[in-house]
């Protein structure tokens, strides 16, 4: 499967879990809470992009000084974001985008922010090339993932995999942080949680060299 077609695949299952995905997600909300809080903490406005949206789980974290567009594979979602977003008076630019071919400028945003994202894209070190691309040179990406774990854990993420990413359409053994330098970025702050699993990443794109 390529990476277009694999992007139709994750964006059918999304679509199909709009409606529930709120209400699947709640009882980890208490948890998550405190994490999706210290990452919009780290938020360089004014132009923000948030890659992922989702239902807007993040929108109580947005400020309005912020010049926020929040982009989403999934059009189901993405309906979801925008009558949560009206519910709330934010104004938000919502659109339909692929992480791995965001129609943006190069060097146009301050800070590109994803949560939970990067587990579902495809090709995620082409998404992460994308981030790096529209941020400005010094601009930050902040990431809050789940990741592979260690081993021995990590070995029964590896086998369990393929059974949750049909169901779910994310992967559980990403290996994010790798990912992130791979693109090209450098890390500025790495906090692990959850036995290796979760990881809050501030990374920057290098001002431009003389």
């Amino acid at each position: 499967m390529n990476a277009v077609s694999e992007a139709s695949w994750v964006r059918e299952r999304y679509n199909r879990r709009a409606v529930t995905y709120d209400l699947e997600t709640a009882p980890l909300e208490l948890l998550i809470a405190p994490w999706r809080r210290w990452v919009w903490e780290h938020v360089c406005g004014p132009r923000v992009l948030e890659i992922g949206v989702g239902t807007g789980q993040n929108f109580s974290y947005y400020r309005s000084e912020w010049e926020i567009t929040a982009v989403d594979l999934s059009e189901r979602m993405l309906e979801r974001a925008r009558g949560k977003a009206q519910r709330l008076g934010l104004k938000v630019r919502m659109l339909l985008m692929d992480a791995q071919r965001l129609a943006f400028p190069d060097a146009f945003f301050d800070t590109v922010v994803a949560t939970w994202v990067f587990c579902s894209v495809p090709d995620p070190i082409r998404g992460l090339r994308e981030a790096y691309r529209v941020l400005r040179p010094g601009g930050r990406l902040i990431l809050l993932e789940h990741v592979r774990a260690p081993d021995p854990l990590g070995r029964w993420m590896d086998f369990l995999d393929p059974l949750v990413v049909r169901w779910s359409g994310a992967h559980i053994n990403r290996r994010t942080v790798e990912n992130v330098r791979q693109a090209g970025f450098e890390i500025e702050a790495l906090h692990t949680s959850v036995l290796g699993i979760v990881k809050r990443i501030v990374a920057r794109r290098p001002e431009a060299r003389l």
